[in-house]
């Protein structure tokens, strides 16, 4: 057999170790071409612009028949 710990780990130890285990929330910032929020060095999901050109082609809900 392997090495075993000799006693439990306390709460307080435990939940000092896991005091870095949380998670970020995910930045956002104003696209430039149509000011909508989104996540940075993204293309942006509601115009499809990227850094001032368009990558993506974006249907309206007019375009979709």
């Amino acid at each position: 057999m392997g090495p075993l710990p000799k006693r439990k780990f306390s709460y307080g130890r435990t939940h000092r170790r896991r005091a870095h285990h949380a998670l970020t929330p995910v930045q956002l910032v104003a696209c430039d071409n149509c000011g909508e929020m989104k996540p940075p060095h993204v293309v942006c999901p509601s115009c499809g612009y990227y850094r001032g050109r368009e990558v993506v082609a974006i249907e309206t809900g007019k375009d979709k028949k």
